[in-house]
């Protein structure tokens, strides 16, 4: 065999290994119930805000 045909065969074995991850990868998102999705997406909010309540806004003016 040649270099070429190998390179070129690395890069086809590289591409549909990227695309099995990628497949996997979205079976398992598409995999949640909109509840779960929901519940996840109310305490991410509920997070951030906490964080911000802990950290003084970068909107006030210094000496407000």
């Amino acid at each position: 065999m040649r270099w070429w045909k190998l390179l070129g065969l690395a890069g086809f074995v590289g591409v549909a290994a990227t695309g099995a991850v990628v497949a996997r990868s979205e079976r398992q998102r598409r995999a949640y119930t909109p509840d779960e999705v929901r519940s996840r997406l109310h305490a991410r909010v509920a997070e951030a805000t906490a964080s911000e309540a802990v950290s003084p806004s970068a909107d006030r003016a210094p000496g407000s």
